[in-house]
Order: structure tokens, then sequence, then C-alpha cells
């Protein structure tokens, strides 16, 4: 396109040359997408019977839901791929590896989807399908950051100034191959997987081993923030907003970590590249701000797991790719909380029963978010009692992301804290 309007001397044709136009054009475009296509899409899933599959579990409002049409995660991804494929440099392997994931856990969300509307239930597709998927990609991901040349790092590092007691950061001229990556706390805050194999002798072992190791934890990253964004999606614009809020804190690291004059100035590692992660970030962002329109309280339409799994699929992806990852478990810690409520309430349920004969829970109801929603039943066996009344549903979702932008904004402080 770029060298199209060159040929025409098109007047400000230049502009695409800026990663700041096109991150803001694809935001635009997007946010427009959702917002003329929203409406058609929701009608032809209408017509479509296309409708969610409600269970009475005893949530004030939730049986009014039954019937809103489902599988809206379609439109967050057109409103993506759309402007990406426009304004983003489609031979960057960043690029290409953010299509790859939103294609791909679009895919399984479709399927998992479709089998719940199909035979009118909420099972969908078998959990271990789910997470062969989740697994598959993160093995793509990781793999690729191993073997492509493309995918290289600048380390930053401090040094004396001539002459004076004083130092100063600066950023390596070398491009390097190495599984390294963000941590909090310390100085220059670069943590080396390879640091784990530093007891095998042999150099070239032993930086395979660090790498095995990289993809490891890439694996359980995407399995992980997936997982959760999927179990966050259970009340109006809560996924949606939750994620616009991680998204605009990765697209702030990510355009901080490609420019080489801001990753010197903050201590951070400097990136080659992957300056188009900005542009794919600035649509995400687009996207679920026009989906709210939709989605916000009283939803008109819900994403789906066509919709959650792609958005935690492509949280966990980006964060792996600008090297935070080891980040995320404070900037998606809502993500975290769902996943590990729904695990010690089945925990301590099995534990409960075979000790007492009869199963306790420690939630009123799990995901968290439900929990704040279920009124304590007389005589429950619930440690965690509080609060006693429901709390409106979009009062939960406001104060989840009042929640989120507080841990996006911790994220950025832990930099600061070495």
């Amino acid at each position: 396109m770029l060298e199209f309007l060159d040929g025409l001397q098109f007047p400000g044709h230049n502009l695409m040359g800026y990663i700041t136009f096109r991150a803001g054009i694809s935001f635009a475009l997007a946010l427009l997408i959702v917002l003329m296509l929203g409406h058609k899409v929701i009608e032809r899933l209408q017509r479509m019977q296309v409708g969610e599959v409600v269970r009475n579990l005893g949530l004030e409002g939730q049986m009014k839901k039954t019937g809103t049409p489902t599988m809206g995660g379609i439109i967050i991804i057109l409103a993506i791929l759309i402007p990406c494929i426009l304004f983003g440099n489609l031979s960057n392997i960043y690029m290409i590896l953010m299509l790859v994931t939103t294609i791909w856990m679009g895919v399984i969300g479709f399927l998992d989807d479709y089998r719940k509307l199909k035979y009118h239930n909420k099972d969908g597709l078998k959990g271990k399908y789910k997470v062969t998927g989740q697994v598959g990609l993160g093995l793509i991901v990781g793999i690729t950051m191993w073997l492509s040349p493309s995918i290289v790092m600048s380390e930053n590092f401090e040094r004396e100034i001539d002459n004076s007691t004083e130092t100063e950061i600066v950023v390596s001229t070398d491009q390097i191959k190495s599984p390294q990556t963000t941590i909090p706390f310390v100085k220059n805050h670069n943590f080396n997987y390879e640091w784990l194999t530093s007891w095998v002798s042999d150099k070239n072992a032993a930086n395979t081993l660090g790498w095995i190791f990289f993809v490891f934890v890439v694996v359980i990253v995407v399995t992980a923030v997936s997982n959760g964004a999927n179990l966050t999606d259970g009340l109006d614009g809560l996924c949606a907003g939750t994620s616009a809020i991680i998204g605009v804190a990765l697209l702030i690291m990510g355009y901080l970590g490609s420019n080489v004059i801001y990753s010197s100035y903050l201590n951070i590692m400097y990136i080659p590249g992957s300056e188009e992660l900005v542009v794919f970030a600035a649509a995400f962002i687009g996207a679920l701000v026009g989906f709210l329109w939709y989605n916000a309280f009283p939803a008109q339409v819900f994403m789906g797991d066509t919709g959650s799994l792609t958005l935690g699929g492509i949280l966990a992806v980006f964060a792996i790719l600008i090297r935070k990852e080891l980040l995320i478990p404070l900037l998606c810690l809502t993500f975290f909380l769902e996943d590990v409520s729904v695990m010690m309430q089945v925990g301590y349920f099995k534990y409960t029963k075979k000790k007492y004969g009869e199963g306790r829970r420690i939630f009123k109801m799990t995901p968290l978010h439900h929990h704040f929603q279920k009124p304590l039943e007389a005589g429950s066996n619930v440690l965690w009692k509080h609060p006693v009344n429901p709390i409106p549903e979009s009062k939960i979702v406001t104060r989840f992301w009042i929640v989120g932008i507080l841990l996006a904004t911790l994220t950025f402080v832990t930099l600061k804290i070495r």
C-alpha cells in the first residue's frame, strides 16, 4: 500500500511509514468495523437462532439472558484482522505470529461454541481437545521464537561515564538470539532461561536446554491465560473490558520496547522489529472497545468461546513476544484468580466429601465473579460468606475493571522497584 501510494504521489502517503499513525488508524478502523457491522452480525445470529444456552444456577437476572446471540467473538476477530491486513507489515514475523494466534484460537473457540449450540448443552468441545489446541499454539510460538533468525533482542546494561563516578544505561548494538525475558525487582530487569541450565558444561547444550525451558513456559502461559479469559467471560462486558485494559498496558510496553531510545532511557530490553505489534495491539483494543457497545450490560450479544479463548491467547502470545511473560501473573491476575477459584472449589469439595461424607465449598459459586452475584443460601457450608446479598452485575463488572487498572499500574511500578 505504501509503495502504491508513493507511486501515485498521494498527499500524506509518508504517514504510512509511522508506527503511531498506522496504530491510530488501525484502532479507529477496528472500532468502526465493530460499530458498523456489529448490529448486522447480531441480526444474522438471531435469524440463525444462535442463542446462548443458559442453566438456571440461581443467579439474579441469569435466565433473562437465555437466547441472547452468542459467537460474537467473530465480530472481534474480523475487526482485528482487517486493519492488520491493511496497515500491518505482513512480512514481519511478529505480525505473522499474532495473526496465526488470532485465527488458531478463533477456530478452537468456534468449534467449542458450535458444539454447544448443536447439542443444546454447555459441554462444547472436550477439554482435552481445547488444551491440545492451546499447547499446539504454545509450541508453534515458542519454537518459532527459538528458530527464527528474525526474532532477536538487544541487552540493556549499565556502564560508567568517562571520568565520572556516575553510570548510564545503554542498549547493546549487538542483536543476539537469547531466551531472555523481563522480571521485576532486579537490576536491568533481565532473566535468561539459560541460567537454569548453568550446571551443564557444554555451552551449546546449555543454550538448547534454556530454549526448551522457554518453550515450556510459553505453553504454560498460553494455556493458563487462555483458560483464564474463558472463565472470566461470564458477565456482560467483563472479559472484553478487562482484556482491553490489559491490552493497553501491553501496547505501551510493546511500543517502549520497540524503540531503542525509550529502551535505553527506561532500562528495558530492546526488541528490533517488534514495532508491528503496536499496530496489532491498537486494532485489538479498538475491536474490544467497539464490542463493548453491544456487550455492555445488558448485553445484546455474547462473545462466546470464539471470543474469550481468542482474547486470552492473544494477550498471552503478545506478552511472550515482547518478553514480558513473567509479568503476566500480576498483569492478568484477574484471569488467574478466576482459574484458581475453580481449582480451589473443586479440590476442597472433593477433600471434604472424602473426609466428612459431604462436600463443602470455599466460595458460594465459581468462577469467582459469580460468588459476588449469588445470594447466600441458609445453612450452606461455605467458608467465604461475604457478601450475603448479591451485588448487581454492572457493579461487579465495573469493580473488576477498576482492579484491572490497578494491576496494570502496579505492573509498570514493579519495573521501577529494583
